[in-house]
């Protein structure tokens, strides 16, 4: 068989031992925010039917950005999931088992067909929770909430939520503007901080939007500023219409209860899915060029196209392969952990009396929680002593016939060069002791 060069597609990556520990660690502390929260998790295939994700995302999405692909075998259309938010409505249509409001997690890969660059992949993890059933501003300011403690418990400060409201855009961009298909003109402002102002100004050339609106749009689009003062500055601009009102009466409301200072309205914030109906939220750190880090809002109208019946949703996904690259770049996070090995026995002698006294503290160390590993490939003691240094874990234990003979282990603690011999009783309490366990 000829020889073949190992790759993978681009876009896409492998993880190491060291990034999938911090990874996991990453994972732990975001779910454990969510069950705090009294979220219970789901899962759902990551194949989904191309019929069930059709229609809800844009044409763009659909045409460009979706991994889709035919059954080889028979004629429907499958599509790799592109989110969690329409692979959740569709779990809610086929199990109507659940109390309402049913509040959900889900940790899980997505796939696009993006240019990959910083922070954009190919496939990546989405972290997100809902909250299916309630229309009310209490879920939404539940969800901000949550968004807030979880970078709180990851440790990254800076995080500023933007925050708008649908009502407030098809009042302004449809009613105020006269714009008949407001979707396209969310989606180029949407590339806002990709393309920048002139990119947008061009692209919202391109689909036939006229230089006076143009100009309009881009003012618009400027208004960045603290909740309570560009409610103000709405109210003032726009005062008698409904759309609005409505936006900002359940904005107020959200921030009623939040009550944060990291929460800041901004006009560019439109989230170019098209399923959003109300309030949307984008997180993102400032003096970090990454974009978001986080992003949702309420979706009043995607289960009903399942169901035949309104059940209202709000939601937020944290993106987590950004969320480590901006922990990684604040210093907040590390790879020093390289392993999840805590202890190595090195089996110095290979009598069976030697032997079987080492295996016996393995299994003793392995019942009382603590992680250990042993040769498996019956090296030489210097090859084991090798082995142990390179895997850089915490402890090594030494057991030959001396330690058999006095009932004692001698242990090695790698990061301060220290040698202890200690009898074997003692060894469990001991190793939680140098470990912190």
């Amino acid at each position: 068989m000829s020889r073949r060069e190992p790759a993978i597609p681009r876009g896409f990556r492998d993880f190491e031992p060291h990034e999938m520990i911090l990874r996991k660690e990453v994972m732990a502390k975001i779910e454990s925010v969510f069950r705090r929260y009294g979220f219970d998790p789901i899962d759902t295939p990551a194949v989904e039917l191309f019929e069930i994700l059709s229609g809800k995302y844009g044409e763009e999405a659909e045409n460009k950005l979706m991994w889709r692909f035919r059954d080889p075998w028979g004629d429907r259309e499958y599509a790799l999931r592109y989110d969690l938010t329409v692979p959740l409505a569709r779990f809610v249509a086929m199990h109507r088992n659940f109390p309402l409001p049913f509040k959900r997690y889900h940790i899980a890969s997505v796939w696009r067909h993006e240019e990959p660059q910083r922070g954009r992949y190919r496939e990546f993890y989405q972290c997100d929770a809902d909250i299916v059933g309630s229309p009310y501003p209490e879920a939404d300011a539940e969800i901000l909430m949550l968004a807030e403690d979880v970078y709180r418990e990851l440790g990254i400060e800076g995080v500023r939520i933007m925050i708008n409201d649908r009502r407030i855009l098809k009042g302004i961009f449809e009613e105020e503007l006269g714009i008949r298909d407001p979707m396209n003109v969310y989606r180029a402002i949407d590339k806002l901080d990709k393309i920048g102002l002139e990119g947008v100004r061009g692209d919202l050339k391109r689909i036939g939007i006229s230089e006076t609106i143009i100009d309009k749009i881009i003012n618009i689009i400027s208004l960045r500023a603290p909740l309570e003062e560009a409610i103000r500055d709405l109210q003032a601009r726009y005062g008698s219409n409904q759309h609005i009102i409505e936006g900002i009466k359940h904005l107020e409301e959200i921030s009623a209860i939040v009550r944060s200072k990291n929460i800041v309205f901004d006009m560019s914030l439109v989230r170019g899915l098209d399923y959003y109906t109300g309030p949307i939220f984008e997180a993102i750190v400032e003096g970090i060029k990454i974009g978001s880090i986080g992003g949702g809002g309420r979706y009043d109208n995607l289960i009903e196209m399942f169901t035949g019946t309104k059940v209202p949703a709000t939601g937020f996904s944290i993106g987590l392969d950004r969320v480590i690259e901006v922990g990684l770049e604040l210093g907040v996070f590390n790879m020093s952990k390289k392993t999840y090995n805590q202890v190595y026995v090195v089996v110095m002698d290979r009598d069976s009396r030697v032997f079987n006294y080492a295996i016996n503290i393995v299994r003793d160390l392995r019942s009382n929680g603590i992680s250990v590993s042993w040769d498996l490939m019956r090296r030489s003691y210097q090859k084991q002593r090798e082995y142990a240094r390179k895997l850089l874990v915490p402890v090594i234990l030494y057991i030959g016939k001396a330690e058999v003979e006095s009932g004692k282990v001698t242990i090695y603690i790698t990061t301060s060069g220290e040698r202890r011999e200690i009898e074997k009783g003692m060894l469990v309490k001991t190793l939680k002791e140098i470990l912190g366990i």
